[in-house]
């Protein structure tokens, strides 16, 4: 509640300054104020819109989208109130004469419009920086009833002190105002920004840096004021993470010197912006580093996977290859020799998970006729077959044997894949005789129980060696890749988006004192040139 009062306060004054020094120098001219009412309106409810508009977004996303567009706007509130706070801080002492001034300028235009569209774009800039800024504050609020009555009692304390500002009721020094209420909305962003980086990775965009470093659950107990304070208004959590808190260091310490540096103590405002553009490209040319010269991951494995057998001894070899039209082909060499391909299309795979890592699954099933197996066999070998036992269904006495045999061999193969990394593979066969003749009304089918030389060679499986030297790879793969994000795309970004801010703050600066020394140099041309010349020589003649 505290911290929604705040930033309702806060930006609930700010516009209610803006308007009311719009509308005293108004009426100082002796204008309508019509126009200006018309444009505050439609900026108070263009900013309803938008945050109803964003909730609604919000609500309606799944769950880690939920999460990814909390990031979002917790980053934009962010730079919203940074912004704000340093502006006003440097604009406070001059903020009405300088809309005295576009007033002015408004009104000579003798256009009721122009001076509606300067309300209107005044208070959109206040409303739209406490949709969103409430919005992500009310994300992180421990009740939002009692956000939404701080948000609105702030407002309301602010339209109070607007109305006595505006009829001269009140007194108050706005600059020294702006500065406390600035570092306490310092602190409410760097929590801001602890929750935005919690909610990335919720949403899966970052999982660098969630070491945890401190237990604080001693100085924010749940259900007593210092949590309501310290974990529900400034977004301190009692175990904050490594990244967390680097962020959180960060934002305040230079925040808070780029705010309150002594004045006596700063540069020049041209030498700070040459210092800037400096900065900025340091900053660019960090960003285009680490984008250019990060250096990726390089999963390094062997070309092929033992395999064993069920009795783990040594059964062959097998290499996953991809194909030409982007499916993969299991290779399969045998103890003897021999090679067996086994096609797996992309599209029949389906997706799994191994050890966090996403995989791809195949089961495929083949049937082949063993070479060489013979046509008519026994009764005998039927039962040597079968494990020294007569198989049911078949009567000796009745069906003495021989018997037609027709052998067929299935072989059921499991595949997973990580990315191009064979993670698992097994066989599995299973080898039957169809019989027929010697007396049997019907062919009988026996499943093999010793198995010959064709089933043993589909029955192997990957090494557990192999599979354990795979997913520990794959599994350091995937937490480079988390940390390459971060280093050469986030941060990059990060660094470059700063580059731009300070860049064009820089070249702002530099150009409005360009500016007003041309207009200077100009004033003193012309000065001169408008001297009398009193001490001409006088003519001799």
């Amino acid at each position: 509640m505290l911290a929604t009062f705040i930033i309702g306060l806060r930006e609930g004054l700010e516009a209610a300054l803006i308007v009311g020094i719009i509308a005293a120098f108004l009426r100082k001219n002796g204008k309508s104020l019509f126009a200006m009412w018309v444009g505050v309106v439609l900026a108070l409810v263009l900013s309803v819109i938008v945050g109803i508009a964003l909730e609604m977004t919000e609500r309606a996303l799944p769950q880690a989208s939920q999460e990814g567009m909390e990031s979002v706007i917790g980053a934009v509130a962010v730079f919203f109130v940074t912004g704000m706070i340093m502006w006003m801080n440097t604009h406070a002492h001059n903020m009405k004469k300088e809309l005295e001034s576009d007033a002015a300028e408004a009104i000579s235009q003798s256009s009721a419009w122009a001076l509606a569209s300067m309300a209107f774009l005044a208070v959109l800039k206040e409303g739209f920086e406490t949709s969103v800024f409430l919005l992500a504050t009310f994300s992180v609020a421990q009740s939002a009833m009692w956000a939404a009555v701080g948000a609105v009692t702030g407002l309301i304390v602010a339209v109070i002190i607007g109305c006595g500002l505006y009829f001269g009721g009140i007194r108050i020094n706005l600059s020294r105002f702006f500065r406390f209420t600035g570092l306490f909305l310092i602190l409410v962003a760097g929590g801001l920004i602890i929750t935005s980086l919690q909610t990335a990775h919720e949403a899966g965009w970052l999982n660098i840096g969630q070491q945890r470093i401190a237990d604080l659950s001693w100085l924010v107990p749940p259900g007593t004021v210092r949590s309501a304070l310290i974990t529900g208004v400034l977004g301190i959590p009692a175990d904050p993470n490594q990244i967390q808190t680097v962020a959180w260091l960060l934002y305040i310490g230079m925040v808070s010197v780029m705010v309150y540096w002594p004045a006596h103590r700063r540069p020049a405002p041209e030498k700070a912006a040459g210092l800037s553009m400096v900065f900025a490209g340091v900053m660019a040319l960090a960003a285009l580093s680490l984008w250019l010269f990060y250096p990726p991951f390089t999963l390094q494995l062997p070309d092929s996977a033992p395999l064993v057998s069920n009795a783990q001894t040594p059964a062959g070899q097998v290499q996953l290859l991809v194909t030409a039209d982007n499916g993969y082909q299991l290779s399969v060499q045998s103890a003897a020799g021999k090679i067996t391909q086994i096609p797996l299309a992309r599209d029949a795979a389906m997706s799994g998970e191994r050890a966090g890592l996403p995989t791809r699954e195949w089961n495929t099933k083949t049937s082949l006729t063993p070479a060489g197996a013979p046509d008519v066999v026994s009764l005998d070998q039927v039962v040597a077959l079968y494990g020294n036992r007569i198989p049911i269904g078949l009567n000796p006495a009745m069906h003495p044997g021989p018997y037609q045999a027709q052998w067929t061999v299935h072989c059921n193969v499991q595949v997973v894949a990580a990315g191009d990394a064979l993670l698992d593979a097994s066989g599995q066969a299973d080898e039957v005789i169809t019989l027929s003749g010697s007396g049997l009304q019907s062919p009988r089918t026996v499943t093999v129980r010793t198995p010959t030389a064709d089933v043993s060679a589909c029955n192997w499986q990957l090494s557990y060696a192999w599979q354990q030297h795979v997913s520990d790879a794959l599994q350091q793969r995937q937490r480079y890749q988390d940390t390459y994000r971060f280093w050469a795309y986030m941060l990059p970004a990060l660094l470059a988006a700063l580059a731009l801010i300070f860049a064009v703050s820089a070249l702002r600066v530099l150009l409005k004192f360009r500016h007003e020394r041309s207009s200077v140099s100009r004033e003193y041309d012309l000065s001169f040139g408008s001297q009398p010349h009193t001490h001409l020589p006088k003519n001799k003649g």
